[in-house]
């Protein structure tokens, strides 16, 4: 059985297109519209070694929420399809990864039973260029509710926000 997926969604704010093979080599094509997320959700495909492809248009002339809530939604339910029954799975997964003089931990539960914990302190009003940092809490609150997992994500220490972040993204790949 092929764990595939393909998960499109239109709303007034965003176009979002998610197809994801979990069985696949690393390989992606991530567009956004939102830089930042093009280059964590690449992250996510490498270091998970799943085939990903993400397409998305949004109202970023307003800001990059509504894109970056959608995109945790259309990935989410294209991992929840991709998983299908889940029979044959290892449920649980878990990475620590280092990035610099930052640690990241996440770890997962596969358990159709949405919640997280984001145990995550970022400087106040720190942004990366035109990117709020604060929206990845909301990309993985949208993720674990359309996917139906139990996610854990902790920063054990770190000081650059960028590489705070990079590394929880490599982690959740890591840990899926």
């Amino acid at each position: 059985m092929k764990r595939t997926a393909k998960i499109e969604r239109q709303t007034k704010e965003t176009d979002i297109a998610v197809s994801i093979n979990l069985d696949g080599t690393g390989q992606y094509s991530v567009r956004t519209s939102v830089p930042f997320m093009d280059h964590m959700l690449s992250h996510v495909a490498r270091h998970g070694f799943f085939d990903l492809s993400v397409k998305a248009k949004g109202d970023t002339d307003i800001d990059f929420h509504h894109t970056v809530e959608d995109l945790g939604i259309v990935f989410g339910q294209a991992l929840r399809k991709a998983l299908g029954s889940s029979a044959g799975i290892k449920r649980y997964g878990e990475a620590t990864v280092p990035m610099d003089e930052t640690l990241a931990q996440v770890s997962l539960d596969l358990s159709g039973r949405p919640y997280l914990v984001y145990q995550v302190e970022l400087p106040k009003k720190y942004r990366l260029k035109e990117f709020d940092p604060g929206l990845v809490e909301d990309f993985f609150r949208s993720v674990v509710n359309h996917a139906g997992m139990n996610l854990h994500i902790r920063i054990l220490y770190g000081r650059d926000v960028h590489h705070m972040l990079e590394a929880i993204f490599k982690a959740f790949g890591r840990a899926l």
